[in-house]
């Protein structure tokens, strides 16, 4: 029997018709390639050559994917200045909270950035300056970031001042610029990235002294940034700095080791593994209010020139759980300064240390009013003894191991307690997750 099929396509087509008009717009994709062209059209086949022409055409939703190879920038790629910094990409358009703007490496391809022919005389170099909000950065790698001015300056691999932008499994090493920089912005994630074999050989006699892997120096109202499990090693003044900041930042599962030195373990700059306060540059009537509470949780200092956790002359108390600190000069120095002048140098009050763990350092701990403080169940206030053999390995070159294909950071024997350990099943609940019938102390839960 024939049937005529006439109104059962008309139907079709309207179905299909109606779906288009509900469906939004796909997002789209632009690329950027190393043999690309800005007067491209961006797609994989005719690339763009730099992230600054793809933000142009990127909307809220599009994502930028950067494919591998070596982007040697040049000064006349310089998008803009921001105060003295010359910025060489300066991405400044915002997604929104339901679509980011991404600019993620392709696939598994590594897009290295080289900075080493960018030398604006008597300018800082920014190699990304993020002004925009609701942005992704993922896989990018940059090295060679210069500095060329004497007196005292710093230059930068990424700058944040925008906010709810995430930094992901990024890389900024062997240069002269600090790694990464948030100086303004709120609720902005730096997680699982490296910075390393950073010196600044050039400024104030080559000491070193303004090159830190992360610095974190928020003004008022930049809450709710956080690093997390990110390392720095090798960089010629510290690891994590977060002096004179105005809103408390949070450090998670963070490594940080030989800071303060260079390769070859000369002595450069500070040297502290995780420099978590400070407000040593203001008179008390600049002091902000609150005075912030930054927190250290769940990391790692390891050989750092001088300390490996330090509260930096902070004038209130700062948050330490569940970290490890090995050989360095001094494991824990809790130096704080009277908040009354902000001149007058005091054992730190006001801290919280709880679960942490030293072993190895020339001082365990240093400078620390702990009848002014709240501290409990840490390896220097509790009846253990700590040994070698409390460690299932003590072999440093672990810390440098690549990353999981995820950006995680690697499984390693280093640190973690064996079985038996003084230090297993000692420490408090602070809410983190544990085996057994306690927290152990440091960074590392037995068992997992």
């Amino acid at each position: 029997m024939h049937t005529d099929s006439a109104p059962c396509n008309q139907l079709i087509r309207i179905v299909i018709l109606a779906l288009a008009i509900l469906r939004p717009m796909d997002a789209k994709e632009y690329f950027v390639a190393p043999n690309g062209s800005d007067t491209a059209l961006g797609t994989q086949a005719t690339p763009f050559a730099t992230i600054q022409r793809a933000q142009q055409s990127a909307e809220p939703g599009d994502t930028v994917l950067i494919r591998g190879g070596t982007y040697r920038m040049v000064a006349a790629q310089i998008a803009g200045r921001v105060g003295p910094y010359a910025c060489v990409t300066l991405l400044d358009k915002s997604g929104t909270a339901e679509k980011r703007i991404n600019y993620w490496a392709y696939a598994d391809e590594q897009p290295v950035f080289d900075y080493s022919q960018v030398q604006p005389a008597g300018q800082r170099v920014t190699a990304f300056r993020i002004d925009a909000s609701w942005v992704h950065l993922r896989g990018i790698e940059v090295i060679g970031v210069q500095v060329t001015i004497k007196t005292h300056t710093q230059s930068i691999g990424f700058d944040n001042a925008g906010s709810h932008n995430v930094y992901e499994r990024l890389s900024v090493h062997d240069g002269m610029a600090i790694g990464f920089w948030i100086g303004a912005g709120a609720n902005t994630l730096v997680v699982n990235c490296d910075a390393y074999r950073n010196y600044d050989s050039v400024s104030e006699g080559g000491r070193g002294g303004n090159t830190d892997g992360f610095g974190y120096h928020g003004k008022k109202g930049s809450i709710g940034n956080i690093f997390r499990g990110c390392r720095a090693w090798f960089n010629s003044d510290d690891g994590f700095d977060f002096i004179n900041s105005d809103e408390v930042a949070r450090i998670e599962n963070c490594w940080a080791f030989y800071n303060g030195y260079s390769t070859s373990f000369a002595s450069l700059g500070d040297g502290n593994g995780f420099k978590a306060g400070g407000e040593s540059g203001r008179r008390v009537e600049q002091l902000p209010n609150p005075i912030p509470r930054h927190v250290v949780v769940g990391s790692v200092a390891v050989r750092n020139k001088v300390n490996g956790f330090y509260a930096n002359h902070h004038p209130g108390g700062l948050e330490w759980t569940n970290n490890t600190s090995y050989k360095n000069r001094t494991n824990f120095n809790l130096r704080g300064r009277d908040p009354q002048d902000n001149r007058t140098v005091i054992p730190g009050r006001g801290h919280v240390l709880k679960n942490n763990l030293g072993f190895a350092g020339d001082v365990e701990v240093a400078e620390l009013d702990a009848a002014a403080s709240e501290v409990s169940a840490n390896a220097f206030t509790l009846p253990v003894t700590i040994t070698a053999e409390d460690f299932l390995g003590l072999d440093e070159a672990d810390l440098g191991k690549p990353r999981k294909p995820n950006g995680d950071l690697p499984d390693v024997a280093f640190l973690h307690l064996a079985p038996g350990s003084d230090a297993i099943d000692r420490g408090v609940d602070v809410g983190r997750p544990f085996k057994g019938q306690a927290p152990d102390l440091g960074a590392f839960e037995s068992g997992n």
